[in-house]
């Protein structure tokens, strides 16, 4: 991948707020990137013309309190809970009766009626992945996204072992109802989350026999870092979480279960449950530090992993500015929304090291081009196959460590299915000669790559091979760069003339260079 030369300049390792005058389409590009899932060249140039605090403050405009109007959500029946539910007072009684008489067929049948169950909510659980995917596309609301997808990598949990896709569609709706709220907030809430509990097997922790999974991911993952708390902690939190459990799609606190004995957490003792593990963990700078490292990462630049050294091998500079952002995240109790509002309008989040320098993830790949490029959406099953393959499956992080993101994202393989699947957005056309939607998709009028390119230009510039080139290289890499010039003009020059097939094919090259997986 190209890597930024430009020597940073002092202003630019501090969290010193942008001049107004030098936010232009360069830098409402990256806003809009960075933010969220990119945009066209309209938006952006709209994004100058409000100026960075408006545009900024729009982008955060999000969550039950916010003043624009919500993006349509999915109705309550939109996807079906009981597909996966508690046996029936009847059932139970039948399944005894049946195991006690060991009769088989009847023990037979109900091994069906549960496998039937299980083949249904994997079909529901890819009809969910195809919602969030075509919410992320179409929202007014592409930060609130964007925050959605941050904490499904960060309190990571699998469909794959939880095995019911309705607990998996409330755990997202959850992170979207604290996608820019309160932190601390959300942290409380995910000790009571059916879907993690489950996954961490915290179902199974009960006194006298400590589970020791949730309470180990929330100090180590979740809210504290590595080398801040002891085994002894992870011991005690396991015991402050005994009795946590959920009964259908609920909640549900066994006080038989709990065990209410002192415990002693982060040095302080007390009879203490959850609701208190969380809230000790959110007392200590550590916390709103450890927080603070994982928006920088996601935002700005890619951060080395507690694993990797955490802060310790960064830069001074650096290290001191994430510290900042987290010592105001904890000043503010643990609210997302000035934090965000802080570093989006800071000259550090412009400066030339950080613009279009991060690895887009799978999501930010083919979400991204359907918003800035507007390609039709085409076969959502084909894009979520496409993601799988990318390494970043919807509602399946490969552990509960979530995507490790960055350079993991680009390989010989991945490389490859990036390239076709951009193909298949702009043409329809599928990678071997698999079946395609070209036939509908020319029935449907098209994609209109040349109306795309010639939008911006001048009608006496519109077949023009040096302006055309130029235009598709801004609209999607946000630069030019003359190499690319070269090679689009001498494509240009060999069709003939600028028309639909010239300007795809314009397209197709510049979505195939290098610089288009980074933003």
């Amino acid at each position: 991948m190209p890597q930024p030369t430009t020597q940073l300049s002092q202003a630019d390792t501090t969290l010193r707020a942008l001049p107004p005058k030098s936010f232009g389409t360069p830098e409402a590009r990256h806003l809009l990137w960075r933010a969220g899932f990119g945009g066209t060249e309209k938006q952006a140039q709209l994004l100058v013309s409000w100026g960075i605090e408006n545009s900024v403050d729009t982008l955060l405009d999000v969550g039950s309190d916010a003043k624009s109007a919500p993006f349509e959500p999915a109705p309550p029946e939109a996807f079906d809970r009981n597909i996966i539910r508690p046996p029936t007072e009847e059932e139970a009684r039948l399944a005894a009766q049946a195991r006690r008489a060991r009769d088989e067929d009847t023990l037979a049948m109900l091994r069906e009626k549960r496998q039937e169950a299980e083949r249904e909510d994997r079909r529901q659980m890819g009809e969910i992945q195809k919602w969030w995917l075509k919410r992320m596309i179409e929202t007014t609301r592409p930060l609130e996204e964007k925050m959605t997808l941050f904490w499904h990598g960060h309190f990571a949990t699998s469909f794959r072992v939880i095995e019911d896709s309705y607990h998996m569609f409330r755990q997202n709706e959850l992170f979207r109802s604290h996608a820019v709220g309160n932190f601390g907030e959300l942290l409380t809430a995910i000790v009571r989350d059916p879907a993690m509990l489950a996954y961490l097997d915290n179902d199974e922790n009960r006194k006298g026999s400590p589970n020791e999974n949730l309470a180990r991911e929330i100090m180590e993952l979740f809210g504290l870092g590595l080398g801040s708390y002891t085994e002894d902690d992870i011991k005690e939190g396991a015991r402050a979480l005994t009795g946590y459990t959920y009964q259908d799609d609920e909640f549900v606190f066994r006080q038989r279960n709990h065990d209410p004995n002192e415990k002693v957490i982060l040095g302080e003792a007390g009879n203490w449950n959850g609701e208190d593990f969380a809230r000790i963990i959110l007392s200590k700078p550590a916390c709103a530090r450890f927080i603070a490292r994982k928006l920088y990462h996601t935002f700005v630049a890619d951060l080395p992993s507690d694993e990797q050294g955490g802060l310790r091998d960064v830069e001074p500079w650096r290290r001191k500015l994430v510290n900042e952002l987290g010592d105001m995240l904890k000043l503010r109790n643990y609210a997302l929304r000035p934090v965000l509002r802080r570093l989006f309008l800071s000259e550090h989040f412009y400066s030339p090291d950080v613009m279009r320098a991060q690895i887009k993830s799978p999501v930010q790949l083919v979400v991204g081009a359907a918003r800035s490029l507007g390609v039709p959406v085409r076969d959502l099953s084909i894009l979520n196959d496409a993601l799988d393959l990318m390494g970043q499956r919807l509602f399946l992080p490969p552990s509960v460590k979530g995507w490790p993101g960055g350079r993991a994202w680009i390989n010989t393989s991945t490389l490859y299915v990036r390239q076709n699947t951009l193909v298949y957005m702009l043409t329809g056309v599928r990678a071997r000669g698999a079946p395609n939607d070209r036939a509908r998709d020319v029935a449907n009028g098209g994609f209109d790559a040349l109306g795309l390119l010639t939008a911006g230009l001048p009608e006496d510039q519109r077949t023009n091979p040096d302006a055309v080139a130029r235009q598709a290289l801004l609209i999607t890499l946000g630069f030019v760069p003359d190499a690319g010039v070269d090679v689009l003009k001498q494509l240009l020059t060999h069709v003939g003339k600028v028309d639909n097939t010239a300007s795809l094919a314009c397209l197709l090259a510049a979505t195939s260079m290098p610089e288009y997986q980074l933003c």
